[in-house]
């Protein structure tokens, strides 16, 4: 509990000054909002949250999601003064190169910043994903090893996009109890107030969503408290507490304006403000060495927690230690496969879907699920078993037609750490889902995307199914490695190296029909590239499905006394990673060829200025795939 009301004000007031001295300093920023929240950050920060500065990775330590992310200076106010790695020159050095306080708060555990929550909404279904993540092994473990909340700080634009809708409704579907979201409802958009544009009910939608609501005075925080201590006795369902504030909070002329939300407040406002609060003006951020005794002495909570549960684990019994080791293990692993005989035709998503038994088994975290499509993905674990608010130990998790926060959600559970979550869906829907993809490479998490009917080739559901540029979209995006296997060893491959990495997502895209199955050549996949058959002649490279084609070619071309080099290219993104003597190997020097049933846009890189690119460069047709093969070019 606070010292004192005067200083838990001062504490609010510190936060408020530094959040407009930064801004200032930066002449960028958006102080509004840190300003508008501080009495609810002080009230969580000092009276429930339960972190551990000395130790920020602990794992069953409560998450913290700053869904509204342009008031990233309340989280960097919040963590400085707590005592995590983050300087008072880091909050001076706000928006500048190689400070931690970057405009948007990134990833970084160490420092406390749990996820990267610029776009709007990622935040409000991330922080789903890690409910989910925790209520999953908390059913698995016992709640002697996982014992923590997921909270979040979100705004109307979070509630304005379409993401958070969807993510709000499986979380009160999934009764996801110990998520509790504090909503700075202060009424003020960038373009003005928000009845220009956003009228609804927000208690009545969240309750029919299945959540539990209430509303307070977000500047009282005794009745901040009581909301926060009302939602801990609801178990079995979501609670947002609706705050009303007020944007740049004690800003005598600015308070209540859009013109607070994203610029600085200027010299003179800031003395104004400061004077009202009986905060010193100079120097600029200051801090009273009583508010940073406040947050550090209400910081042993969390470090009081973190010790019992170190006696918890020690008391564990030896199923539970072994357990939670192997859902923490990072050791490699190594798939088998069913078997696959050379010759045998197998679509690769059937080849991957035959692999998840043994995945699950020597992955104990392996979880996901599809957006409705799981009969046509074949991405199931246990099919005689799906997450719900009855069986929160199940790995099946029926995500429903939300591919965009299913994408969020898988990168909360990544995040949160103990799984290896992937998500599922048409490989056309990526576009639904590209913001939270976008998401998991720049924050470098271990998602995991399996995209099938990768081409025209699923036939006649037409082209609003067929994914042309799709290719050439993803392997544009930094961090992102694109799987393109060509047949059922490759698919065992694939998913090793998608199991396998830790620093960032892999993307699985898998054919609807069948694929002769070649001689494997390991290693191959993990470099992204290699040679399938020699050849000196004419080099001819593809991905996928087009590989037997390219194949079949070679065999046509060595009838005329042309010999071909077929390389199959699964992965860009390892190939370029290899060095120019492996690559120079595997492409040879003759002309080069390449051929994939998408977007020839950036083939250049791999066949050179020279070379030719046999793709698809407008949209596909409603027809039976095997039509489509001979009349797509016509």
């Amino acid at each position: 509990m606070p010292e004192s009301p005067a200083t838990e004000q001062l504490a609010v007031n510190t936060i408020k000054a530094l959040a407009m001295d930064a801004v200032q300093s930066a002449n960028s920023g958006h102080p509004g909002m840190p300003m508008g929240m501080a009495d609810i950050a002080v009230t969580l920060w000092s009276r429930f949250i339960n972190v551990d500065p000395d130790d920020p990775e602990w794992p069953d330590r409560d998450r913290f999601v700053l869904s509204n992310g342009h008031g990233s200076m309340l989280l960097y106010s919040i963590l400085h003064l707590s005592g995590f790695g983050l300087s008072l020159d880091d909050i001076r050095n706000f928006r500048q190169w190689g400070s931690h306080t970057a405009g948007h708060p990134e990833i970084d555990h160490k420092l406390g910043i749990e996820m990267t929550t610029g776009p709007l909404g990622q935040g409000f279904a991330t922080g789903v994903g890690m409910a989910v993540a925790e209520t999953h092994l908390r059913s698995r473990l016992g709640a002697d090893l996982v014992n923590h909340r997921t909270y979040g700080f979100i705004s109307d634009g979070d509630l304005m996009e379409g993401i958070s809708s969807e993510a709000a409704s499986m979380a009160g579907h999934f009764g996801l109890g110990r998520l509790i979201y504090l909503y700075d409802d202060n009424r003020i958009t960038i373009d003005g107030s928000t009845e220009i544009t956003f009228s609804e009910d927000v208690a009545a939608k969240f309750s029919a969503q299945g959540w539990h609501t209430l509303r307070v005075d977000g500047h009282d925080r005794e009745a901040i408290g009581q909301a926060i201590e009302e939602s801990f006795s609801v178990e079995d369902r979501p609670s947002l507490v609706i705050c009303r504030t007020h944007i740049a909070s004690g800003a005598p002329n600015l308070q209540d304006t859009s013109a607070s939300h994203g610029q600085p407040l200027g010299h003179e406002e800031i003395k104004m403000t400061k004077e009202a609060m009986g905060y010193p003006i100079d120097p600029a951020f200051w801090v009273d060495d009583s508010v940073y005794h406040f947050f550090r002495t209400a910081m042993n909570r969390g470090r009081n927690a973190h010790e019992e549960w170190s006696r918890r684990i020690d008391r564990a019994t030896q199923g539970q230690r072994t357990l939670w080791q192997s859902l923490h293990s990072t050791s490699e692993v190594s798939l088998d496969g069913p078997g696959f005989e050379v010759g045998e035709k197998v679509a690769s998503r059937a080849s991957s879907g035959r692999l998840f038994t043994e995945i699950a088994e020597k992955v104990p975290g392996f979880i996901g699920g599809s957006a409705d499509l799981a009969g046509s993905t074949k991405t199931v674990i246990d099919s005689s078993r799906l997450f719900s608010k009855n069986d929160r130990a199940a790995s099946d998790i029926p995500f429903g037609i939300r591919e965009h926060s299913m994408g969020a959600l898988v990168n909360g559970m990544a995040i949160h750490g103990g799984l290896r979550p992937y998500g599922a869906t048409f490989f056309i829907f990526s576009d639904y889902m590209r913001p939270a993809v976008r998401l998991s490479a720049l924050m470098g998490v271990p998602s995991i995307w399996v995209w099938t009917h990768d081409s025209i080739f699923l036939g006649e559901d037409g082209p609003t199914h067929q994914p042309i540029e799709h290719l050439a979209s993803l392997r544009a995006m930094p961090n992102l490695w694109v799987i393109r296997p060509a047949d059922a060893n490759e698919t065992i491959a694939a998913w090793e190296i998608a199991l396998n990495r830790n620093d960032g997502p892999v993307a699985l895209a898998l054919t609807r029909q069948g694929l002769p199955t070649m001689e494997p050549h390991p290693g191959g996949v993990s470099k992204g590239g290699y040679v399938v058959r020699e050849g000196s002649d004419v080099t001819l490279i593809a991905t996928g499905s087009e590989v037997p084609l390219i194949l079949d070619a070679a065999d046509l071309l060595a009838g005329e006394g042309v010999t071909a080099r077929v390389v199959s290219l699964p992965c860009w993104e390892l190939f370029f990673e290899q060095s120019d003597e492996y690559r120079s190997d595997v492409l040879g020097s003759a002309p080069r060829v390449s051929v994939e049933a998408g977007s020839t846009f950036g083939w250049t890189a791999i066949v050179g200025s020279d070379g030719l690119s046999i793709g698809i460069d407008h949209f596909g047709a409603s027809a039976p795939a095997g039509e489509l093969a001979v009349r797509i070019h016509s």
